[in-house]
């Protein structure tokens, strides 16, 4: 019984393993040294296991070869995965505006504004929807300011434990030399510097 369960386990490592091409009876019959027999019977067990089972993925032959696949049922909730805002890359800007709020937490909107030297009500926004960015509370000062940090699906995105394991700000970004160039910027316009 063990050797079947083992098999059983083998057969579908294979299949999710080979993905959209998916493996005949006779691929699986020489890569697990068992007859095509005892392979199709192990499938067609696995095949009604699932569905009692009541499982989100199924196995179903499609020319000929077998292939690990989701429930058309469930369609519905791909189609939301496919088009979440968290799946979908950042601009340069979303990723300008996180790294500052990375590095410089607790931030408000204002002081990353002065950073970059252009609005970013809707890229904040944008980071707060995708859940990477959060309101840690409120600044002292006039209109006790938001302040905003990082969250934990931050870490996730980037793979990080803590923050304590960002690069060095150093290593990525000259803080001078953007200093530098947005103090010429406001030159340039004839802006005072706030």
């Amino acid at each position: 019984m063990t050797e079947n369960r083992e098999y059983k386990a083998i057969i579908e490592g294979l299949l999710f393993a080979a993905g959209d091409e998916g493996l005949s009876v006779k691929e699986l019959s020489e890569i697990t040294e068992l007859s095509k027999q005892e392979v199709q019977m192990f499938v067609n067990e696995m095949v009604m296991e699932w569905k009692l089972d009541q499982r989100g993925i199924q196995i179903v032959q499609v020319a000929k070869v077998y292939q690990i696949t989701t429930l058309a049922e469930h369609n519905q909730y791909f189609e939301k995965l496919a088009s979440a805002p968290t799946r979908s890359q950042l601009s340069r800007a979303a990723l300008e505006t996180l790294a500052i709020i990375a590095y410089r937490q607790p931030i408000t909107r204002l002081e990353i504004e002065e950073i970059r030297g252009v609005k970013t009500d809707r890229t904040v926004q944008l980071l707060q929807r995708k859940g990477l960015v959060r309101e840690t509370g409120r600044g002292e000062g006039p209109g006790r300011p938001i302040l905003l940090g990082t969250t934990k699906e931050f870490l996730e995105y980037f793979g990080l434990n803590r923050l304590e394991d960002l690069p060095a700000p150093d290593s990525l970004f000259n803080w001078q030399e953007m200093e530098q160039e947005r103090h010429e910027l406001f030159e340039r316009l004839g802006v005072e510097k706030v």
